[in-house]
């Protein structure tokens, strides 16, 4: 029987199918073929432009322990465990103990010509558990550098890490290594001899809050790491002072800085707006503007200086802040100059009163110390120094009237005293004072009004718990005028016991009691146990 055109045709189909399939298995089985050859000779030609890369980048000896390539998105690149190991290791002093740099995990992916380009190119590498090490200034000459030599082998154009550690290490013995945590990094421009453009977000542990930075870092110094420049500007934001014990109020603050990366120059201001001493609890708005060195060896700032202004007064203070390691802190030490400030306005900052006790100019000079530990501020803050107040008036009005019947007493107007006319006389008042777990020591304290001069000595509890003072008060009238009418007759032959150099009267007085209840007195006791000394 003849095969007709019609019964050809399916056989025909049949074979082109066949054909096809065939086909397709020949360059799928090629294609297997080529991307397992691909990626067996990928692996360890991208491994080994990584290691002579970053060894050439940091003249260091570079390990790399986990590394895989699969064909997506082009090659993508996976791996781990990557150490860049440094010139010491700050725990046993011992070249490559410990690496320079290390990281957990990577990944990037770059296309397939460029395994036949050298150097490769690589838009961005993301890293995971980015720990850098930066060695004590101490250790920088002591050892040479451990050197690779070569081409860079690959090019990046941007570094984007999560969970960053950046740690700075010192010799001293007394010193934490300063540690910072740095939650997103963002480097580009990685060039050799360029300086890196950095975005980062660092996170500060007290106040807790996070940093935004933006800047330049490099060229990196292989042989001297803290010597690599570095300079930008940063933002700090709702950041809650409450995590300190002692005080509390939202910080904000902006700046920029430039340097090395062991010397480090700080230009910025602060703001808080309720700005609050937990002993007086009373929130104040506080600004600032500073000028500080970081000081990366030994972890110190040294502010030069610090310009603050609280409600309508401001201050100025210069000294530094020493990282510590036993009790584990911050000690802040420095010398405060105050000439231009209110009284009214450093007593609400500091006592619970309100409103304040008085009211005065104020100018006043002191040393402030406040060790590191753990206790609340206002039982570790040390104040040494001295102060003057003028034109004093006291909002508490029978405080105020008993300075105002004083003050016409000692001038010889008892009339005037005993018909309680509102007088508002100023008081001055100056002395030298030591402030220390919360108490307030007077060893010398003067209180000047119209007609007499008043030396005290004795405590005040900062929060008003209580109050002793005694000391002596010299009046320009004498006893007798002070008294006046009928009395004053019966104390005229004693005016002579109570009469220093030859005019006025000086009797010993106390002030004594609590911040609400206050007690103004004659002291006869303290004048006879002085007299019988």
């Amino acid at each position: 029987m003849p095969v007709t055109e019609q019964m050809r045709r399916p056989a025909v189909r049949r074979a082109r199918v066949r054909w096809i399939w065939l086909s397709l298995l020949i360059v799928a089985a090629v294609f297997l073929g080529a991307a397992a050859y691909l990626i067996s000779h990928a692996e360890p030609v991208i491994h080994a432009r990584i290691v002579e890369t970053l060894s050439t980048r940091f003249h260091s000896r570079v390990e790399l322990t986990d590394f895989h390539v699969t064909l997506r998105k082009g090659i993508g690149v996976e791996g781990g465990g990557l150490r860049i190991f440094g010139q010491f290791d700050p725990n046993t002093h011992q070249i490559g103990m410990q690496p320079l740099i290390s990281v957990k995990a990577f990944s990037f992916n770059t296309g397939i010509s460029s395994l036949f380009r050298t150097p490769m190119h690589v838009n961005t590498v993301r890293l995971t558990g980015l720990q850098v090490n930066v060695p004590p200034s101490q250790q920088r000459k002591e050892m040479e550098s451990i050197r690779t030599k070569g081409k860079m082998k690959v090019i990046v154009d941007e570094l984007v890490c999560d969970e960053a550690q950046l740690i700075i290490n010192t010799l001293n013995p007394d010193k934490l290594p300063l540690d910072f945590a740095i939650r997103n990094l963002t480097l580009t421009r990685l060039g050799s001899e360029l300086p890196m453009r950095f975005n980062a977000t660092l996170i500060n542990p007290k106040p807790v809050g996070n940093i935004e930075s933006q800047g330049r870092l490099g060229p990196w110094q292989a042989d001297s790491p803290r010597d690599t420049p570095i300079d930008g500007t940063y933002s700090f934001s709702h950041a809650d002072l409450g995590t300190i014990k002692g005080i509390g109020g939202m910080l904000s603050s902006t700046g920029r800085y430039s340097g090395k990366l062991d010397t480090i120059t700080v230009d910025g201001e602060t703001d808080t707006p309720d700005f609050r001493v937990n002993i007086s609890g009373q929130p104040v708005p506080l600004h600032t503007d500073f000028h500080a060195t970081v000081d990366g060896t030994t972890g110190d700032t040294h502010l030069e200086p610090v310009k603050a202004r609280i409600l309508h007064s401001s201050l100025v203070a210069r000294g530094y802040v020493v990282k510590s390691k036993d009790p584990k802190g911050h000690t802040i030490r420095l010398d405060v100059m105050i000439n231009d400030a209110r009284i009214e306005d450093l007593l609400k900052l500091g006592v619970r009163t309100n409103p304040p006790l008085m009211t005065g100019d104020v100018r006043l000079h002191t040393n402030f110390d406040l060790p590191a530990g753990q206790q609340d501020i206002s039982e570790r803050l040390r104040l040494r120094g001295n102060f003057q107040v003028s034109t004093v008036h006291f909002n508490n009005t029978k405080i105020q009237s008993k300075v105002d019947a004083l003050s016409m007493r000692s001038q010889g107007k008892p009339k005037k005293a005993a018909d309680n006319v509102p007088d508002n006389v100023h008081s001055e008042l100056s002395g030298t004072f030591a402030l220390k777990r919360g108490v307030l020591s007077f060893s010398r304290m003067e209180f000047t009004v119209p007609g007499a001069d008043i030396n005290l000595a004795g405590i005040y509890r900062l929060d008003g718990a209580a109050l002793d003072f005694r000391g002596h008060a010299r009046m320009h009238a004498t006893l007798s005028h002070m008294v006046g009418g009928w009395k004053s007759i019966f104390l005229k032959p004693v005016d002579p016991f109570f009469r220093k150099h030859g005019a006025g009267t000086e009797l010993p007085v106390k002030i004594t009691g609590t911040r609400s209840n206050v007690h103004f007195g004659l002291d006869f006791g303290r004048k006879d146990e002085a007299e019988n000394r």
